[in-house]
């Protein structure tokens, strides 16, 4: 069988996205594309991002490749999963340009992961993926008549729509390395979170481990890379050792939570390579984190959000730290770190003048703490649970109504004031 793994050509105007808009390597592909060929099937990323190719591009290489089954992702890289453009556009706008061509037609992502039904009904999918996707593809092979009977899947019999909970987990501990293409690398100048010095060769991603072991009530972890897991140390140092063989000078993790692991750390150590990663400042010791930049660490975004023990407790943190003892922490790592940025949330309880003066007196130790950005209640996140209870076909609708209602000023990432789905997704169809 033959698989065409589609990753759109992402832009995000009058988007709420919070994540970046610069490309970055679609894993989730990497790694089905590995497991794909090894049950002897044909599979081909075609990433129009990458390119930067039009849908029209897009089809008349799907005409030549002529695939049995397309997949279509609704969130730029498994980077942000957790913080995807709420609307579909994207995807919808390349499902209607194909759908005609492209054999049966898959769609994955965070947002089929949370309302499937709604997923499948907005691109006029076959199938959904709930949860993750990597090893899931190749179940595709059967007889259409037989998907409804496979676990985690949306799909429909005779025009009624068979939902198959819970969402996949994979087995992250079984994937091999990566092996880009040379022409994913060459293009792909962006260093994600990179702030010391300009790039003089190419960036790439990687994942060590996936989901995390804290529950904040903002992260939409929870129907995909939810719980915390780990790749093996030797496939991901096999996966490094060829983006370096390929010219690739500085990686990003894009754990949910890089923790400290002494293994790793070693072998980063070993290793002419510059990295970046996001992390909770509280799982580190003062000593863990300067080895962390001793082994080539570069830029740190540390997940603070709240200034306040009542704001963290509001949001789940679970964190025992003072905001004095956080301080501290950040502050040692600017010693060894470059850039190091405490990511910071709008949640109404922090008094503002102390945000800024802490934002202040951060700053003038040479550590960037953004103006807080305003919390989006994801759908899959605790935080919509807390206000609407169980996701349904209208979440992520609702979500950004009253994300809109309440916000008058947006963060210092978004270029302009965000638009309501509706009208984002008005051109689509």
């Amino acid at each position: 069988m033959k698989f065409a793994l589609v990753n759109p050509n992402w832009k995000f105007p009058n988007s709420i996205y919070f994540g970046c808009s610069h490309y970055h390597l679609p894993l989730e592909y990497g790694y089905a594309a590995n497991i794909l060929k090894t049950q002897g099937h044909e599979a081909v990323i075609l990433d129009a991002h990458l390119t930067d190719i039009s849908n029209e591009q897009i089809r008349a290489e799907l005409v030549q490749i002529q695939p049995d089954i397309t997949v279509i992702t609704t969130a730029p890289t498994y980077l942000f999963w957790r913080c995807p453009p709420p609307e579909l556009s994207i995807p919808m706008a390349l499902a209607d340009a194909i759908r005609d061509i492209c054999g049966r037609l898959i769609v994955v992502g965070p947002h089929g992961s949370t309302t499937p039904k709604y997923v499948l009904d907005k691109l006029g999918a076959d199938a959904v993926v709930i949860g993750e996707c990597e090893d899931m593809l190749a179940n595709f092979i059967a007889d259409k008549s037989q998907w409804h009977n496979m676990p985690s899947v949306c799909t429909k019999v005779n025009g009624e729509v068979v939902l198959n909970w819970p969402p996949h987990e994979v087995d992250i501990g079984k994937h091999d390395a990566i092996c880009w293409p040379s022409d994913f690398i060459g293009f792909h100048t962006h260093q994600h979170h990179r702030f010391d010095s300009e790039p003089i060769g190419p960036g790439g991603e990687v994942e060590a481990s996936r989901g995390c072991p804290f529950h904040c009530s903002f992260c939409a972890k929870h129907s995909c890379r939810d719980r915390y897991r780990k790749r093996n140390l030797d496939a991901v140092v096999k996966e490094i050792d060829m983006l370096i063989s390929q010219g690739v000078e500085y990686i990003y993790f894009i754990d949910e939570i890089f923790l400290p692991d002494g293994e790793m750390l070693g072998a980063l150590e070993t290793r002419n390579i510059s990295f970046g990663i996001q992390t909770r400042i509280d799982m580190w010791s003062a000593a863990q984190l300067d080895r962390l930049g001793h082994a080539g660490c570069v830029s740190i975004e540390a997940g603070i959000e709240s200034i306040s023990d009542r704001g963290r407790r509001h949001l789940n943190k679970n964190c025992r730290l003072t905001t004095d003892q956080l301080t501290e922490l950040l502050m040692r790592a600017r010693q060894t770190v470059p850039f190091v940025q405490a990511t910071l949330m709008d949640i109404g309880i922090d008094d503002p003048q102390q945000m800024q003066n802490w934002r202040q007196m951060l700053s003038d130790e040479g550590i960037w703490a953004n103006k807080p950005v305003p919390l989006y209640p994801y759908p899959g996140s605790l935080e919509y649970v807390r206000h609407w209870g169980v996701p349904d076909d209208e979440a992520w609708i609702r979500s950004h109504e009253y994300y809109l209602s309440l916000t008058s000023e947006f963060s210092d990432i978004q270029d302009s004031r965000p638009l309501p789905l509706s009208v984002l997704e008005a051109g689509t169809r």
